[in-house]
């Protein structure tokens, strides 16, 4: 037999006519009810108090239910409010206040969202200073300049350009306002290789740590570094560097270090530069620089080799850097699927930014390539 089933408003009747004098057995009888269950509605649906404020133990019990659903609710978003509270500025809980006043208590609003009433009040009388509305348009322009850059510009570099562009402005607030506004230049460790136990034969070093230069292709640099890809594995760029305008004259890229990659590189940067005789070209003691074959191809194009120290980075610290500042920029913020695709972020990074775009302090803040093209007009 199925068990017979009840409303509320049912079991509320039973109840008053239990309060008006009806008796327990005689409702029963008549309304085909077990005394248990009258017994049960009476004790769920008796009032406890009196007037208005009156509740039976039911509406009690359903009203202490929905309070501790509220509470974890309540508890749960300020769990998570509190990992976001910092992200989430005075002036948009303030925003929020206003738009909420009429539907709650202001102490209330703010008590949820944990924000002192004093703060709001004073915003309601606050006016916006010169300083601060300065402090707002320059931090806007300083994240566009950051992000025109990929994120790669520290605070010297985007304190020039603000000068640049007629702001006024210190180093140390636009350091201060990065801070505020969390951007900062990404910077990466770079892979470090395994260093060769070869025996290496020393060799000239012509430069001897001197970097200066008096013009473009007088002095040159070059090196290799490793880029990885998830398909091929390393791969190799040869770099050929001028001292003068830090431009990257010439490069390789290729599948195997070998002496055909830096003899490319090189020749690349003579063709473009066309350097006369006599330019000094400065390599570590690899094996692709002192070999018979790039020697050769140096020569013949009147280039004389210099070497580093064994062991020695500073000896060609120019080279290492840019390597260093292309890891730091572009390498390890991206994961090359093959050859290909790093070739081609590779020229953009070299030919499109390095080059063309990136402002080196050391130039008076100006590009490689405008360094160059400067010469070039004044020769």
């Amino acid at each position: 037999m199925k068990r017979k089933k009840f409303n509320d408003d049912f079991k509320k009747t039973i109840v008053d006519l239990y309060h008006s004098g009806t008796s327990v057995k005689d409702l029963c009888s008549e309304y085909g009810v077990s005394e248990v269950t009258v017994y049960k509605w009476i004790k769920q649906y008796t009032p406890i108090g009196t007037g208005d404020e009156a509740m039976t133990p039911k509406e009690v019990a359903d009203m202490q239910k929905q309070m501790l659903r509220l509470q974890q609710e309540n508890e749960i978003l300020k769990k998570g409010y509190s990992h976001i509270r910092q992200k989430v500025s005075d002036t948009e809980l303030t925003e929020l206040i206003d738009n909420h006043k009429s539907d709650y208590a202001v102490h209330t609003l703010c008590e949820v969202l944990g924000i002192p009433r004093s703060t709001y009040y004073q915003t309601q009388h606050y006016t916006e200073s010169k300083r601060d509305r300065e402090n707002r348009e320059m931090t806007k322009r300083i994240i566009e300049i950051h992000e025109e850059s990929k994120q790669r510009y520290g605070a010297p570099k985007i304190h020039y350009l603000l000068n640049q562009e007629g702001y006024k402005v210190s180093l140390k607030r636009v350091q201060r306002l990065m801070r505020k506004a969390d951007i900062r230049s990404i910077v990466k460790k770079k892979y470090k290789p395994y260093p060769s136990k070869e025996k290496v034969v020393e060799r000239d070093n012509l430069l001897q740590q001197d970097f200066s230069t008096n013009t473009m292709n007088e002095k040159w640099v070059a090196d290799i570094t490793y880029i990885h890809t998830l398909k091929e594995g390393w791969c190799y760029l040869a770099s050929v560097m001028d001292l003068h305008t830090h431009k990257i004259v010439g490069y390789s890229f290729a599948k195997s270090m070998t002496t055909e990659l830096v003899i490319k590189a090189l020749a690349n940067a003579c063709d473009t530069q066309q350097p006369k005789d006599g330019l000094i070209l400065h390599t570590d003691l690899g094996t692709q620089y002192t070999s018979e074959a790039f020697e050769q191809y140096a020569k013949s194009q009147g280039i004389t080799q210099s070497f580093s120290r064994k062991g020695c980075p500073y000896d060609n610290a120019c080279i290492e850097s840019f390597h260093a500042i292309l890891k730091k920029e572009e390498v390890n913020h991206v994961q090359y699927l093959d050859y290909q695709s790093a070739k081609l972020a590779l020229f953009q990074y070299i030919e499109g930014w390095y080059n063309r775009k990136r402002i080196h302090g050391s130039l008076g803040y100006r590009t490689p390539q405008a360094v160059e093209d400067q010469l070039k007009s004044t020769a």
